[in-house]
């Protein structure tokens, strides 16, 4: 069971020796493909790890079946919370319905809440959390605001550094920009990208707040799923009160002046791969000037790709396929120059070499 309520099957198998490592479960991903490979216990199964990291499951050996076990079929009801399970149209996964009572989906709220990409607050792991909840003193993401030292320092394993670090934590996460904010809520499909886009199109929690289906699909990037789900977020009113609770414990709830002043279009359009190293500025920086300038990081070479952002020791395979597609490079310098505030009205077509 994940934070956003996706329910995972697993099988556990005999263990095996797989790629230097001994394998003992293997990912089923959904229904589908349970059935499709007619699993049954006690099976024989091919496995193999997909990209070298995650075993599966590819196929079952029928030929060796002898004492065939029960057919595997996928739960009905959550393994948490017993809520009976849904699955949405176009989708392959089966969620739990019961996101503000299921205990794996608040918790796992809670550490994507608290992770480095979120709010970023030190001392708050998951073991922690999970620590937190079991002594009844965190129900949802508005309760790490309300913490008290004392309360921490009595519980076992947490000692007062450990207390006093998840407090500063907290404090210093009240500094984090609206766009990471509108990241570390959890809302189903909203990921980091999409959060920018919503943040920098609303510019405050309000705003996005009372934002209609129709109002939120008219953003770029923002599909009808996407805006259901925002909607169907600012509609519960559990994150309502929640979301009142953060605002009054003084998190960002609106971009800086000088995010608003710094956005600008001399990107607008362009989909921009970066690749390699660079000299004047991080890849992550050079992801957030694109993104700032109207443009779309994009992680492949495609047909749609506008030009690649090419630092040294360039990844050969991005490279031999630019050739081939007939995709610019751009340099760092060159880059730098056509988000210049004075050279935003010119051409970035004459300055591709």
């Amino acid at each position: 069971m994940g934070r956003t309520g996706a329910v995972t099957p697993v099988a556990n198998l005999d263990p095996v020796q797989l790629s230097g490592t001994t394998v003992k479960r293997a990912s089923l991903h959904n229904a589908d493909i349970i059935e499709g490979l007619d699993l049954h216990i006690g099976d024989m199964v091919f496995v193999e790890k997909g990209g070298e990291i995650i075993p599966k499951i590819t196929a079952v050996d029928k030929d060796a079946r002898i004492l065939i076990g029960d057919k595997v079929r996928f739960i009905k009801n959550c393994p948490e919370c017993g809520a009976a399970l849904v699955r949405f149209e176009g989708e392959a996964a089966h969620y739990c319905p019961n996101e503000n009572a299921c205990p794996p989906q608040i918790k796992g709220k809670m550490e994507h809440f608290v992770s480095r990409k979120a709010m970023n607050i030190d001392g708050l792991g998951g073991e922690t959390i999970n620590l937190l909840y079991q002594n009844d003193l965190l129900h949802n993401i508005a309760d790490i605001y309300t913490l008290k030292v004392p309360d921490l320092i009595r519980l076992e394993r947490l000692g007062t550094k450990s207390a006093y670090n998840i407090k500063e934590g907290a404090e210093k996460s009240k500094e984090v920009p609206f766009e990471r904010v509108v990241f570390a809520l959890g809302i189903r499909f909203v990921g980091e990208t999409i959060a920018k886009k919503l943040a920098f199109a609303f510019k405050n929690i309000e705003a996005l707040e009372q934002a209609t289906f129709e109002e939120l699909i008219a953003v770029d990037e923002i599909g009808e799923r996407i805006a259901q789900s925002v909607v169907a977020y600012f509609s519960d009113a559990q994150n309502v009160n929640m979301l009142s609770r953060l605002k009054e414990s003084g998190l960002q709830m609106s971009l800086s002046e000088e995010k608003l002043q710094s956005h600008g279009t001399a990107l607008s359009g362009f989909s921009i791969v970066i690749s390699g190293t660079f000299s004047s500025h991080s890849r992550d920086e050079y992801k957030t000037m694109i993104e700032r300038n109207g443009g779309k990081n994009v992680g492949s070479v495609s047909a749609k790709t506008s030009f690649i952002l090419a630092g040294e020791n360039m990844g050969p395979e991005k490279l031999k396929k630019a050739e081939k597609l007939g995709v610019k490079l751009v340099d760092e310098k060159t880059f730098l120059s056509m988000i210049n505030a004075e050279m935003q009205e010119e051409s970035p077509e004459g300055l591709l070499f």
